[in-house]
């Protein structure tokens, strides 16, 4: 079957691999037909993915179908059409026992720690495939980046009519405003690229979208709120430098949120940190639940899709296209490869 392997930084090749053996019990053999190009599947292209070896197969982001079924599956069956929840999880350790399988303590993820879904076919336990008779394979391909910002709005509890600072207006930080806008609170995002900040207004519809480079961000969130600054705070770059200035946009009493990943260690002052008695979480993938709330969202039409997939190609198309998908210039927000 036609795969695309990663092989090192910077350089793919499309390969034939052997076609999967029939699923076992409590399995299923799915047919890839589409894959989101995620953050992470960029970074491993740059050689700059924390807690990945290559050569890998990529693709966590995936719409598929059900194309045969082991031996005592009652939840999904042959033709369903199904999302991926890509974090393959022990079941046993603490995190597990106590529901947090999203950050279990030997997670793999599809297409990260382990081979993804760039290939035509792939074996996968039927306890993470969520189906939907609504949805098109290009909405299931987007759940599991939604599932990422929804997760991360539920962590922080975020509530109707407070301010909530967005930095960073990737992917994963617009996920993030999709479900802080649908929880009621008003949305700012802070971004250095005036096409993205462009589309938070436009296709977001953000409350205010402030550009890093112009002035002083602080002052401009001061003026916003009224010198009350925001209640929560989500860093999505990734970025040392974002995520350490993170603190200063936050209010008395706040809560600051990483969801961006980063290679390096993270330092604020105390002394502020105590007197804001600020609130400091990660945010780590999703679960099922997550996938669940997304799903009804999207079928609800309370999520709009639409505006996430800039940029489509075939598979077959894919690697020459990869490369300039990373340049800011391109405005590539999602794109989609279709597989079949």
């Amino acid at each position: 079957m036609k795969t695309i392997v990663l092989n090192e930084p910077g350089k793919f090749s499309m390969t034939d691999t052997p076609e999967p053996a029939q699923p076992g019990p409590g399995e299923a053999l799915i047919k890839i037909h589409r894959v989101g190009i995620c953050g992470t599947d960029l970074h491993a292209f740059r050689g700059k993915q924390p807690f990945f070896n290559y050569p890998r197969i990529l693709g966590h982001e995936l719409g598929v179908e059900v194309v045969a079924v082991g031996a005592g599956v009652s939840n999904v069956k042959t033709g369903d059409k199904c999302c991926v929840q890509p974090y393959l999880t022990c079941g046993k350790c603490i995190a597990c026992r106590r529901g947090r399988t999203n950050c279990c303590t030997s997670l793999q993820c599809l297409g990260v720690h382990t081979d993804g879904g760039m290939r035509e076919y792939i074996v996968l336990p039927v306890q993470y495939l969520h189906t939907s008779a609504k949805m098109t394979l290009e909405q299931l391909a987007l759940v599991e980046t939604l599932c990422i910002g929804a997760h991360a709005v539920t962590r922080t509890k975020v509530e109707p009519q407070e301010h909530v600072l967005v930095i960073g207006a990737g992917p994963i930080g617009l996920s993030v405003m999709v479900f802080a806008k649908s929880a009621g609170a008003k949305v700012m995002v802070l971004d250095v690229a005036p096409n993205r900040l462009e589309f938070c207004k436009t296709q977001m519809q953000v409350d205010h979208a402030i550009n890093a480079k112009d002035g002083d961000p602080l002052e401009a969130l001061k003026k916003i709120t009224d010198g009350d600054l925001c209640t929560a705070v989500f860093d999505a770059t990734g970025n040392k430098e974002s995520m350490c200035k993170a603190f200063q946009f936050a209010s008395n009493g706040a809560r600051v949120t990483y969801v961006g990943l980063g290679q390096f260690d993270v330092s604020f002052f105390d002394p502020d940190f105590h007197r804001k008695e600020i609130t400091l979480n990660a945010s780590r993938n999703a679960t099922a639940a997550d996938f669940k709330h997304v799903m009804a969202q999207i079928e609800s039409g309370k999520v709009n899709t639409t505006p996430w997939i800039t940029h489509r190609t075939a598979n077959t198309e894919m690697i020459p296209q990869f490369e300039g998908w990373l340049d800011p210039a391109n405005g590539c927000i999602k794109a989609m490869v279709a597989w079949a």
